[in-house]
């Protein structure tokens, strides 16, 4: 039997919109999420054969708003395309899949990308492909076309990422229920950054869903040169930052602010404005900065001590903003990305 395991993830990351992304795991297993995706794969005898020669079994986040239909779930689909990329039609051999997820859905923490990542690296073990992670990464591009949340959940780490050629004209959904052409090779390319150990993440979880679309509406078709200017130098600087030691929390802090994405989407989250505000460092020692994660709702603070005044304090803000339940975890960054292991 093999597991797939694939890591939540924190795109944007303050100004790296659509640029930087932060692989995700929890300090321990008592917390109520683990931020990650995992796909126990159990063949089956032949005369058990499923519809499809695959039955899915969905358990965790989400878990009944999943499809258990083999051509219908995001993350057998996608297994589905890769196969038939490479001339297999369908699963050959029936199986058992059981996905256990405990990232947040819809909440800003690669839900979605962590589904294709193991999509396609279910596709490479069912179908044998070999192919190499830097491989899977094209084709997790054709299908979630982000690759600041794909770098991350693949590759681990804190990522810088840009794709090197634009994406095939066909939609993703397109991609999945009718291609049968590999993607171009070499699509994007990203870099991991050094990560100070003692900087760890708060991670504020709202309870509410914002779709990525809903929140992609909000942006502007164009920016000012100001604008551009002005998260162009922190992006140049924040990865330098995040991995020096000693930390400057003023320097992050100043690093992390924003202004692409989160001033559009800031009233999606009743009271972020406010948080962004009042939250500095000077006032919550130990905190280094904060941001939305993704696009949202799920609010991200990196910090390396006070963890229980900072998240307290912002879902305090939040709450005098909207009276919803918020939960909150102190999480560490991923170093190992996407794996496939015997158990």
């Amino acid at each position: 039997m093999k597991q797939i395991s694939v890591p939540g993830s924190s795109a944007n990351l303050g100004p790296g919109f659509d640029v930087f992304g932060l692989a995700l795991k929890a300090t321990s297993p008592s917390q109520k999420f683990s931020v990650c995706l995992e796909l126990q794969i159990e063949p089956l005898p032949p005369g058990a054969a499923p519809p499809g020669n695959c039955e899915i079994i969905c358990i965790g986040e989400g878990a009944d708003s999943l499809s258990t239909v083999y051509d219908e779930n995001l993350v057998t689909k996608v297994a589905l395309y890769v196969l038939r990329s490479h001339g297999i039609v369908g699963f050959h051999s029936p199986v058992r899949i059981c996905m256990h997820s405990g990232i947040p859905l819809s909440r800003g923490l690669g839900s979605s990308a962590a589904a294709v990542v193991a999509g396609v690296m279910l596709g490479n073990e069912i179908g044998q492909l070999n192919l190499s992670m830097e491989r899977m990464f094209d084709y997790c591009l054709v299908v979630e076309r982000h690759p600041d949340n794909v770098g991350a959940a693949c590759h681990g780490g804190f990522i810088g990422a840009f794709m090197k050629m634009q994406a095939p004209p066909s939609e993703p959904s397109e991609t999945l229920s009718k291609s049968l052409d590999p993607p171009p090779e070499d699509i994007a390319s990203y870099h991991r950054f050094q990560v100070n150990p003692d900087i760890k993440i708060i991670i504020i979880i709202p309870d509410f869903h914002l779709a990525t679309t809903a929140a992609r509406e909000r942006l502007p078709q164009t920016y000012s040169r100001e604008d551009a200017i002005f998260n162009s130098q922190r992006c140049s600087l924040l990865p330098v930052l995040l991995g020096e030691s000693p930390l400057n929390p003023a320097k992050i802090s100043e690093a992390m602010r924003d202004r692409l994405h989160q001033p559009y989407r800031q009233d999606l989250i009743p009271g972020f404005e406010r948080v962004l505000q009042k939250l500095k460092p000077e006032v919550y020692p130990g905190l280094l900065g904060v941001c939305l994660s993704g696009a949202g709702p799920s609010i991200l603070a990196l910090a390396t001590s006070n963890f229980e005044r900072i998240a307290e304090a912002v879902c305090a803000i939040l709450r005098e903003a909207q009276d919803i339940r918020y939960d909150w975890q102190v999480l560490e960054v991923d170093h190992e990305g996407a794996t496939c292991r015997d158990i």
